[in-house]
């Protein structure tokens, strides 16, 4: 009886592991940067309309997207699918997400393509950064700024550096996914290791 218990119980423990998106080793900050920049050249367009998306994995056209899907992309190389991860958070802790959308529960097919609701992830799931340490930001960091008209902005900091020893960030800010030097170009907001 107790070994057949032991077995239950280590086989439930087992499949929870498979099938939890919440994954307790952090991620390689070096292959994220890396899976970033092989959506260079491959993401031309910037799209910002609603689609519906399957669930789990759910995601557009790779020829187009927007600054989160960057993000999005590069993670579900290291087994973090953020549509799933962002939805479940937000079912269990709704509160704790912006409003400013109007809805009155989750969307998968949105939620996790809106970077104030990434950032509100990555505060409860991430470690925080220093915003002003230029030391600090190491390859495969996320970064979020407000751009000056207030829009929402993410990137993923590069293991290149400007000219000036400031890391480059692999981004799409409107023209497809680029690695470009504008880590301190805009308003910081939030800086996390994931």
């Amino acid at each position: 009886m107790i070994k057949r218990l032991c077995g239950l119980c280590c086989g439930l423990c087992f499949s929870l592991l498979l099938v939890s998106p919440v994954l307790a080793a952090n991620i390689d900050g070096k292959q994220l940067v890396n899976d970033a920049r092989k959506q260079i050249g491959v993401t031309m367009f910037y799209d910002s309309g609603y689609q519906r998306l399957a669930y789990p994995m759910g995601d557009i056209a790779q020829y187009k997207g927007v600054c989160t899907d960057v993000v999005i992309r590069a993670l579900r190389h290291q087994n973090r699918d953020l549509q799933q991860l962002v939805h479940e958070d937000m079912k269990k802790a709704w509160n704790k997400y912006p409003k400013i959308w109007g809805l009155k529960s989750t969307d998968r097919n949105i939620d996790h393509r809106r970077v104030p609701n990434l950032e509100t992830f990555f505060n409860r799931h991430a470690k925080m950064r220093s915003l002003t340490e230029i030391e600090d930001f190491i390859a495969g960091d996320i970064v979020t700024w407000r751009l000056p008209n207030n829009a929402p902005h993410i990137g993923i900091v590069s293991d290149k550096k400007s000219r000036n020893g400031v890391p480059l960030v692999i981004h799409n800010i409107g023209f497809g996914t680029q690695e470009e030097d504008v880590l301190l170009k805009y308003n910081m907001i939030g800086h996390y290791r994931y």
